[in-house]
C-alpha cells in the first residue's frame, strides 16, 4: 500500500486576506491560495487556457478570472464557469494548523 502524500507549509493563514489570493510555489509549481468565506482554497494558478497566472485576476466568492482571455475558474472545484477555458484546474487538499496553511501535492 502507497504511503499518502504529505501535506507541505505553504504560508500563513494571515499572509491571506479574506477575499484575496496568495501565489505560493512550493515544488517550483505555482499554485493559487484563495481565501472565500473563512475558508482556503488552492489550486493550479495557471490558466487552463493559456499560460497566465490567475492571482493576477480577481476573485468573486468561489470564482477567480483569468486576465489573459476572461475565463473564469471556481476555486474549490477547478471547474471552469466561463470560455474560453473548457479544462479544470487542478485541486489540493487543504488543512489549517495553527495558523498555517497546509496542502498536499497531488504527483504530477
Amino acid at each position: 500500500m502507497p504511503m499518502p502524500m504529505p501535506y507541505l507549509r505553504v504560508a500563513a493563514v494571515q499572509d491571506i486576506r479574506p477575499g484575496g489570493t496568495l501565489r505560493v510555489e512550493p515544488g517550483r509549481r505555482p499554485i493559487l491560495l484563495a481565501r472565500v468565506a473563512g475558508a482556503i482554497y488552492a489550486c493550479d494558478d495557471t490558466c487552463a487556457h493559456e499560460d497566465s497566472s490567475l492571482s493576477l485576476g480577481c476573485l468573486k466568492g468561489e470564482l477567480v478570472k483569468c486576465t489573459l482571455h476572461g475565463s473564469w475558474f471556481n476555486v474549490r472545484t477547478g471547474m471552469p464557469t466561463a470560455e474560453p477555458a473548457t479544462e479544470p484546474l487542478r485541486t489540493y487538499p487543504v488543512r489549517l494548523a495553527d495558523g498555517d496553511v497546509y496542502i498536499r501535492l497531488a504527483p504530477d
